[in-house]
């Protein structure tokens, strides 16, 4: 499965991005093509899906609440939710990470704000550990996150999401 977690402070850049880096990455998320799905579900797997959770959701709303541009990030979910391609980790799926994962030494090492520390678990526990980031505290915390493996970039380019 193709998955990308992308951070609020990336995503609400989406409804006019001048870097062609970025339109890239939106083209890819964008594409879909419905007939071939329906024909072969298995190709779904083919396409983007986004990693989030609900406090991300909610944040991606609060941040785009009044943009209805085609590319805006709430555009985005709502077609990919249609589409099935959002990987929505649910409360329960990140408490039983962070009470196996999260022991007092490690949640006391974290940078990150504690309101972050589900955008660690959702990137964690997704198929292949991308995230797109600006925060630095967050890119730490899951490159340095002990007994697994995360790629975080602040571009596109730098992160091998195709």
């Amino acid at each position: 499965m193709k998955d990308i977690f992308i951070d609020n402070n990336v995503a609400k850049n989406f409804a006019t991005p001048l870097d062609p880096h970025y339109k890239d990455l939106i083209k890819w998320i964008n594409t879909f093509d419905k007939e071939l799905v329906e024909k072969e579900p298995d190709k779904i797997l083919d396409y983007a899906h986004l990693v989030v959770s609900q406090k991300l959701l909610v944040e991606y709303l609060k941040s785009s609440r009044d943009c209805s541009k085609p590319n805006a990030i709430p555009s985005i979910i709502n077609r990919l939710q249609i589409q099935g391609r959002i990987q929505k980790k649910t409360k329960t799926e990140i408490e039983d990470f962070q009470k196996q994962y999260f022991s007092k030494k490690i949640e006391k090492g974290l940078l990150s704000n504690k309101e972050d520390h589900c955008h660690i678990v959702c990137v964690l526990i997704s198929s292949r550990k991308l995230c797109l980031t600006y925060d630095e505290n967050l890119t730490t915390d899951l490159e340095e996150f002990p007994g697994h493996n995360a790629s975080v970039e602040k571009r596109p380019e730098k992160l091998n999401y195709k």
